[in-house]
Formats: C-alpha cells, sequence, structure tokens
C-alpha cells in the first residue's frame, strides 16, 4: 500500500504538506482579516477604532494601522515557522538527528532582516512626526492653550480673549472646520500634557518652555479632552470640551468673547449643529 494511501483508499497527507497547508490557510485568514480593517477606516470605526478628527490625525492613523499590519505579518510569520519545526522536526527515533554548527545564509538572514524592518519603521515614524510638528507661518488662528492644576484656559490670542476653566466648571475649546490652529501651549505650575483623543495626539505642556503645535479640525461635533500626565491630586478632573463648529459661528464666537472682557469664567460655545459626541 502506498504509504500515503489510509486503508479506507482517502489520501493522506504528509507531516510537511500538512504544515503548509496550514501555513497558507493562516496567511490567507490574516490577509483577509487585514484588508477588511486596515484600508477602512469607517469600518474601523465601528470596531472601536479612533476616528479621525483632523486632516493631521488621518495621518496618524495610516502609521498606526501600518505599524499593526507589519506586526500581524511579523508574528504570522514567526508563528509559522514555529509550528513548521514543531511538525516536521518532531521527534522520530531514538536517533540523534544530524548536528549542524553553524548555518551562515540564516545567520545573515535573521539579522539583516529585522535590521531592514526596523530601518523602515524608523523612516515612516520620523517623516510623519516631522510632517505632524510642522508649522506653517501663518496659520489662520492662534491659540494659548495654558495647563494649570486643576484645568485650563484657553487664550484666543486673535482677539485678546480668554476663558477660564476649573474642575467644577470645565472649559470650552471652540475651533472652526478647514481652518489652521497653532497651539501654544505653556504652564505656571508643573508638567501637563494635552490631549484631545479624537485629534490622535497630544504633547505635553512645560513650564518655562512653550511647545507648539498646528492641526486643522475636519469634523464638526464635540469631542472630550483631558490631561494625560499625571500632575496632582485633581489630575483626573482637568478636563475640557473641545467644539469644532462652521468657520462662521467661530466668528462670532470670537466676537462675543471680545465683547466679555479679556477672561470670561462661562462662556457659551456655540450650538453644534452636526456630528456627534466622541
Amino acid at each position: 500500500m502506498h504509504p500515503n494511501v489510509t486503508d479506507r483508499g482517502q489520501r493522506r497527507l504528509s507531516p510537511s504538506r500538512r504544515a503548509r497547508r496550514g501555513l497558507r490557510s493562516g496567511a490567507l485568514v490574516v490577509t483577509l482579516a487585514l484588508g477588511a480593517t486596515g484600508c477602512d477606516t469607517h469600518g474601523l470605526t465601528h470596531l472601536g477604532f479612533p476616528d479621525p478628527a483632523t486632516v493631521n490625525a488621518k495621518q496618524v492613523l495610516t502609521l498606526w494601522q501600518g505599524s499593526w499590519i507589519a506586526a500581524f505579518a511579523v508574528g504570522a510569520v514567526v508563528w509559522g515557522l514555529i509550528i513548521w519545526s514543531a511538525i516536521f522536526h518532531r521527534k522520530r527515533s531514538e536517533e540523534l538527528p544530524t548536528q549542524t554548527r553553524y548555518n551562515l545564509p540564516v545567520e545573515i538572514l535573521y539579522t539583516v532582516v529585522p535590521l531592514i524592518m526596523v530601518g523602515v519603521l524608523f523612516y515612516f515614524t520620523a517623516r510623519d512626526e516631522s510632517n505632524l510638528t510642522s508649522l506653517s507661518e501663518k496659520p489662520d488662528h492662534v491659540v494659548n492653550v495654558v495647563g494649570r492644576q486643576w484645568s485650563w484656559t484657553f487664550n484666543y490670542l486673535d482677539v485678546n480673549a480668554a476663558v477660564a476653566g476649573s474642575p467644577d466648571d470645565l472649559p470650552t475649546l471652540v475651533l472652526p472646520r478647514g481652518q489652521s490652529v497653532r497651539f501654544k501651549l505653556t504652564s505656571p505650575d508643573v508638567i501637563h500634557s494635552f490631549w484631545v483623543p479624537a485629534f490622535l495626539f497630544k504633547m505635553d505642556v512645560i513650564p518655562g518652555r512653550e511647545n507648539q503645535f498646528q492641526v486643522t479640525p475636519s469634523k464638526l461635533g464635540t469631542f472630550k479632552g483631558k490631561c494625560a500626565e499625571l500632575c496632582g491630586v485633581d489630575h483626573s478632573r482637568m478636563l475640557f470640551t473641545v467644539k469644532v463648529v462652521s468657520p462662521q459661528q467661530y466668528r462670532q464666537y470670537l466676537q462675543r468673547l471680545k465683547a466679555k472682557g479679556p477672561v470670561v469664567t462661562a462662556a457659551d460655545a456655540p450650538a453644534v449643529s452636526t456630528g456627534s459626541a466622541q
């Protein structure tokens, strides 16, 4: 009887062929999963993944997705080799297997390939970081964000007016959709971190130093903001709200702020006609 045919007449696959078939099936599943989620931002949102609210955040999401795809690919190869080795090189007898002192091509391969992978990830990370932290010479608007124990003050430098909050009276940061906004981050006390999760970006607010970054909101809506750096007793209450409105509503809001005075403790933010809370 043929060694690969059972007594029932059914063909039996050799261990090496079964391993190869398993690897192909696993690779197909990973490819289909990545194809269904990696290129469809809207689909990712329904799965609980980030939904970018700024033009800049889309670049962050792309880098994040690419990193996950690379991680899945490496994981598939590593686990595939482990399973293949366990099946193909399993113990078959008491005879000592052939001992190999070294394999130069394999050693070069597992040294060079990781270096190439790290180099590729470093390149895309450095490229995107440079783009995300770049500043235009003339942004449409400039806002000075002051992080303090334990709330925020938003100084709208266009009209020399500010909104100050407290843990019991959360401030609202109003931004215009489709227009660039530069943030100047300062702190009078300890290190804070200005974070709007929907922007997929955060930056530390450091005493004695002015950090800056720039975004262009792309979605109307109301979003949550918080401090992402442990800064004291009421760190968990150091929250704020971000409202992205139309440019016309934003201009009207600035006019109201300017009329009320240089510092407003409870400014009425304009209602958002479209967009859901994040």
